[in-house]
């Protein structure tokens, strides 16, 4: 099950990349036809590879330790206290998630039921960037229940990677 669940969230960041790659390729196809005399509007593509790309990553980057912490509290408390505290976050972020993601996943659908589409030239179906950033979330929501389990089992936190040490610090 660990190797599924990491491989869960390696796919996953390896997605927000091909989608980080879709931006690229969206906006130089949009330059490039403008610098050839036509118009072209990648608009939306971007916008939907760039909600993607966001939503995509966040598994991953939850799982490498990357996503923004408040340390300075956490560094102050005891151990024991840590802990707690700890669980708590991990328990009302799933929550929050949890809910985030159905409502996500309700809008998709939402939006496949009544044909909405975006109003640019490009007029593309709403539920397809709807359907990756509810996906995303779920990736998302299966880390977080995952570390909770973890933390509920008595282990330290997977995600708390310490910070880089420089040789020559910024005074």
């Amino acid at each position: 099950m660990r190797k599924a669940l990491d491989k869960l969230y390696q796919f996953s960041g390896y997605l927000a990349a091909a989608f980080l790659v879709g931006i690229l390729i969206s906006v130089m196809w949009q330059v490039g036809s403008r610098w050839l005399g036509h118009t072209a509007d990648a608009t939306e593509a971007a916008g939907m590879c760039l909600a993607a790309a966001t939503f995509f990553g966040l598994a991953h980057t939850f799982r490498a330790g990357a996503h923004v912490r408040i340390n300075l509290l956490t560094s102050h408390l005891a151990p024991s206290r840590q802990r707690w505290f700890e669980l708590f976050n991990c328990a009302a972020g799933s929550l929050v998630i949890g809910y985030l993601t159905w409502n996500m996943w309700a809008l998709a659908y939402q939006s496949w039921m009544f044909h909405d589409v975006s109003p640019g030239l490009l007029a593309m179906p709403f539920w397809v960037p709807q359907t990756g950033v509810a996906v995303g979330l779920t990736f998302l929501f299966i880390a977080l229940l995952d570390e909770l389990v973890w933390l509920i089992q008595g282990n330290r936190p997977r995600y708390d990677v310490p910070e880089i040490q420089h040789d020559n610090p910024v005074a």
